[in-house]
């Protein structure tokens, strides 16, 4: 090993990997501590998850500087890995960004929707439950004639009730609707609340966001907010118990779905297994040579070694 350069000290992102990777090692603690032989084994994979990085440099697109390229990597794939689900989230959306610019090229006049679907909190062991429950509400919402959307993606979020024990699910949608919805078909903000209560089957008024993306804006603006984190990593680190119960819960549940026709253009966004190195992080031409970082628990710092 070499003098302690460290990655945050080489590149701005090093800061960023660096606190993912604590991050991991506090869930991996979590899931050694638990009873039970799959979280065991979560545990060693999330110790070894990344521990070693290789980068190689290349030009900056637009200045005459250098910028590292993760070329290599080992990741642990668990799904609430913080390392793993912060670079599979950057892969949703290095995807997406790449194809919305065909679709809204392919349907320029179409307008889309940002809406947010929500039921009430429930129990952490009631979770899968009521995902089920969600997933067949929206099911029948889209199988509606009033529904208005010719392609959407959705994305479920799970965050932590204000109680420190519940959860609250909830449905984030990104909807391309024909140019006339706003003239012919348009659903209220009271319409939306009503279908969505019948398709929940529930006595109560859910709460309904819906917001239009104004004319001519660009609907990548919230890629960030639909392929972002399905549970955010302070809830994951905030009790382990609760934490525990959300991945028994969570298990083989599907996060991203692509309908309409979209569906088309984005059905990638689906698969399993994805390469968290990505298209955009692979080079054809290298200047310079590799430089690798080791993980290193007791400074937690990824540090530089030959």
């Amino acid at each position: 090993m070499t003098k302690l350069d460290c990655l945050s000290e080489v590149d701005p992102t090093g800061k960023i990997w660096e606190k993912h990777r604590v991050n991991a090692d506090k869930i991996a603690d979590f899931y050694a501590k638990a009873d039970d032989e799959t979280f065991n084994d979560y545990a060693w994979r999330l110790k070894s998850c990344s521990e070693w990085l290789e980068f190689r440099l290349v030009p900056e697109e637009s200045a005459d500087t250098l910028k590292l390229k993760l070329t290599n990597a080992r990741f642990c794939r668990v799904r609430h890995c913080p390392v793993c689900q912060w670079r599979r989230s950057m892969m949703w959306k290095a995807k997406a960004y790449q194809i919305l610019p065909q679709v809204v090229t392919d349907y320029p006049k179409y307008r889309w929707l940002f809406i947010t679907l929500t039921v009430r909190n429930c129990q952490i062991e009631e979770l899968r439950e009521t995902l089920d429950e969600i997933n067949k509400a929206f099911k029948r919402l889209s199988e509606l004639k009033a529904w208005p959307a010719k392609g959407w993606v959705k994305s479920v979020e799970v965050t932590k009730g204000k109680d420190g024990i519940s959860a609250h699910p909830h449905i984030h949608l990104l909807a391309m609707v024909k140019p006339s919805y706003f003239s012919h078909g348009y659903i209220s903000q009271a319409k939306w609340v009503s279908l969505w209560q019948q398709c929940l089957r529930v006595n109560y008024q859910p709460v309904v966001d819906v917001r239009a993306i104004a004319k001519h804006h660009d609907p990548k603006v919230l890629i960030p907010e639909i392929l972002k984190y399905q549970v955010k990593e302070s809830d994951l680190l905030d009790d382990r118990e609760w934490f525990l119960e959300l991945t028994r819960q969570l298990h083989k549940t599907r996060a991203i779905a692509v309908g309409g026709v979209l569906r088309h253009y984005m059905r990638e966004l689906e698969e399993k297994n994805q390469d968290l190195i990505g298209d955009s992080e692979e080079i054809d031409e290298v200047t310079g040579d590799s430089l690798y970082f080791g993980w290193n628990r007791r400074l937690h710092q990824y540090i530089i070694e030959e």
